[in-house]
C-alpha cells in the first residue's frame, strides 16, 4: 500500500507535541503545517476561529511539515516556533507566523522575538545551531509516514480529514467526531 493510502496518524499525540490547553476534549484535531504555505495561512485562520468558537470540546495540535524545496523559509520559521516554545511561547509565535505574510525574513523572526519579549540571545543560538531542527524533522518523518506529502493535512482523532478546511465544513468533521 502506497503512502498517500494511508489515512491514520502514524504516530499518536503525545507529550512532545505542540497541543493547546484543552487536555480533557473529546475531539482531537492534527494539522500538519508549513508556516510559508498560503493553504497553511488561510487553515489557520479557520482553525483559529474553530479554537475561538469550539472552545474545549476540541484540543487541537500542531505539527511541522516545512515544504522546503516550495518554501525556502519554511525551516527556519517551524525552528522559531520551537525556539520560542522553549520560552513557553510556542502558540503566540505560531499564530505570529501565519498572521504575517508568507515570506518570513529574518527580520521578522527578529521583531516576532521581541514581540512576546523572548530572551533574544538564547533564541538567537538556538537559531544558530539548529538546536530544533532534529524536532523539526521528527514531525516531518511522523507526517510522511502518515501518509502527508502536502500542506495543511488534518486529522480528526486519528483519521485524516480530507475535505475542505473552510470553517464550516471542519466545524462539521468535529461535530460528527463528537
Amino acid at each position: 500500500m502506497s503512502q498517500s493510502h494511508v489515512t491514520q496518524l502514524a504516530v499518536p499525540v503525545n507529550e512532545r507535541d505542540h497541543v493547546d490547553d484543552v487536555a480533557d476534549a473529546t475531539v482531537t484535531l492534527v494539522e500538519y503545517g508549513d508556516y510559508e504555505c498560503p493553504y497553511c495561512e488561510e487553515a489557520h485562520r479557520a482553525v483559529k476561529e474553530l479554537r475561538e468558537t469550539m472552545g474545549d470540546r476540541v484540543r487541537f495540535v500542531f505539527r511541522h511539515f516545512p515544504l522546503t524545496q516550495l518554501h525556502p523559509h519554511a525551516q527556519r520559521a517551524a525552528e522559531a516556533a520551537e525556539a520560542a516554545a522553549e520560552q513557553g511561547k510556542f502558540w503566540e509565535m505560531h499564530d505570529m507566523l501565519f498572521e504575517h505574510p508568507s515570506e518570513i525574513t529574518e527580520t521578522d523572526l527578529q521583531d516576532f522575538a521581541a514581540d512576546l519579549d523572548l530572551d533574544r540571545t538564547q533564541f538567537n543560538d538556538e537559531l544558530a545551531m539548529h538546536t530544533h531542527r532534529n524536532r523539526v524533522r521528527d514531525d516531518l518523518v511522523s507526517g510522511a509516514q502518515s501518509g502527508v506529502v502536502g500542506t495543511p493535512t488534518f486529522f480528526i482523532n486519528g483519521e485524516r480529514y480530507d475535505e475542505q478546511w473552510d470553517v464550516t465544513p471542519l466545524r462539521a468533521a468535529l461535530e460528527d467526531a463528537m
